[in-house]
């Protein structure tokens, strides 16, 4: 593999991390907001909605967290190959393309989730 498509490879990784990033301190504002709503009069089923957000909120910060890892050790793999092996192996791009599957995956779920969040947010200003 050439070095260009290494340093395209560390510069995904970083795109990911830092979008990974972004995401972690908007979870956690929505979490905040959260608790604001928490402090309000809820009727039975506003109540069971927040905790259903409140526990899916809090899944989504540890997968967040956990992507955020696998990308950094990937990260650290394809640096650690360029320099002692001069290049990476077919097993760490496999694992490259692996990850790019799931961070989009986990994209579209944190995508999905906000979109909830923003709908039950707005029916309890309703």
């Amino acid at each position: 593999m050439v070095q260009t498509d290494i340093s395209q490879l560390t510069k995904e990784c970083n795109q990911w991390r830092e979008h990974l990033h972004s995401y972690r301190d908007e979870f956690n504002f929505l979490s905040s907001r959260l608790r604001q709503i928490a402090s309000k009069a809820l009727s039975h089923q506003q109540r069971s909605d927040l905790e259903h957000y409140q526990n899916q909120l809090h899944i989504q910060l540890i997968n967040i967290h956990d992507l955020k890892q696998q990308v950094k050790l990937h990260e650290r793999k394809i640096n650690y190959e360029q320099s002692e092996l001069k290049g990476i192996s077919e097993e760490t791009f496999t694992e490259h393309e692996s990850l790019l599957d799931e961070y989009e995956s986990q994209e579209h779920t944190l995508h999905d989730l906000r979109n909830n969040f923003d709908r039950y947010s707005i029916s309890l200003n309703t």
